[in-house]
């Protein structure tokens, strides 16, 4: 395929505007007792600095950085930035949480107004440009997304009753928009559009990392939530019960999507 190039182009106040962003995200997480959520977040966060370095850039060399800023902590923040919002906000999602709405107004309007508010504010002479190419790896990150989705598919087609089965359009809704949502905020703040060739150029970018990049995960998120969840709540305590992984589905999608709770979240 040809290649696609992921590039940022931002002014550093987006970092710190960011910063205070993510600090008043994990308040109200906090707040709300969202403690798996946030562990979720964190860990992901870490893994994403571990692909992003370790793998991308030291190993694949994919990555390159421009006007002397550090490649480590513009990662570092970008990983866990990314990873944080991104797993928090999948795993909300997955456990239909009480006050989704909520959480996914505060999380969307983030990612389209932190780039326009940096663009229109900061004065620093030189701007972060950070890109990677993609034709190192995007084969890889297809049979992972193939593999995922297979699993899911022969579990439904081996299970006698409905209720058990995984609801594969929700989750590739799921890992499709909440890439979409990011990648669409940063084109319309000018983030990711900046230097690209041509519109179709920035549409590439967009389609593509929309279905591939987390949405390769989904299938091995949802499963860490449902062995997760089957025992534990959202406040990491054991559940009274605990449920096979059978029963754990059927629970999952019997709740409703927005105000459904359920007691095991801890809502």
């Amino acid at each position: 395929m040809p290649e696609i190039i992921a590039r940022r182009q931002f002014d550093p106040l987006y970092i710190w505007l960011d910063l205070i962003f993510l600090a008043v995200l994990l308040a109200l997480l906090l707040y709300r007792k969202k403690y798996m959520t946030v562990a979720v977040g964190v860990f992901f966060g870490l893994v994403y600095m571990a692909v992003d370095y370790g793998i991308f850039h030291l190993m694949l060399h994919t990555r390159s950085i421009q006007n002397g800023y550090s490649m480590f902590w513009v990662l570092l923040w970008m990983s866990m930035s990314f990873g944080f919002t991104n797993f928090v906000f999948i795993w909300l999602w997955l456990s239909r949480d009480t006050h989704l709405v909520e959480w996914s107004v505060l999380i969307l309007s983030w990612w389209v107004c932190c780039p326009l508010i940096s663009g229109s504010f900061g004065r620093a002479a030189a701007p972060i440009v950070i890109e990677r190419t993609t034709g190192a790896y995007h084969g890889a990150m297809a049979a992972m997304l193939f593999v995922g989705y297979l699993g899911l598919v022969i579990w439904n087609l081996t299970r006698a009753d409905r209720e058990s089965r995984v609801n594969i359009l929700w989750l590739l809704a799921i890992g499709i928009l909440v890439q979409f949502g990011w990648e669409a905020g940063l084109l319309i703040g000018g983030v990711r559009s900046a230097g690209f060739a041509s519109p179709a150029d920035k549409f590439a970018t967009l389609v593509v990392n929309s279905l591939l990049e987390t949405n390769l995960g989904m299938p091995y998120v949802y499963f860490l939530f449902l062995a997760y969840s089957r025992r534990f709540t959202e406040r990491m305590r054991k559940r009274r019960t605990a449920l096979s992984l059978q029963e754990r589905i059927r629970e999952n999608n019997a709740q409703r999507l927005f105000g459904g709770g359920c007691e095991f979240l801890g809502d």
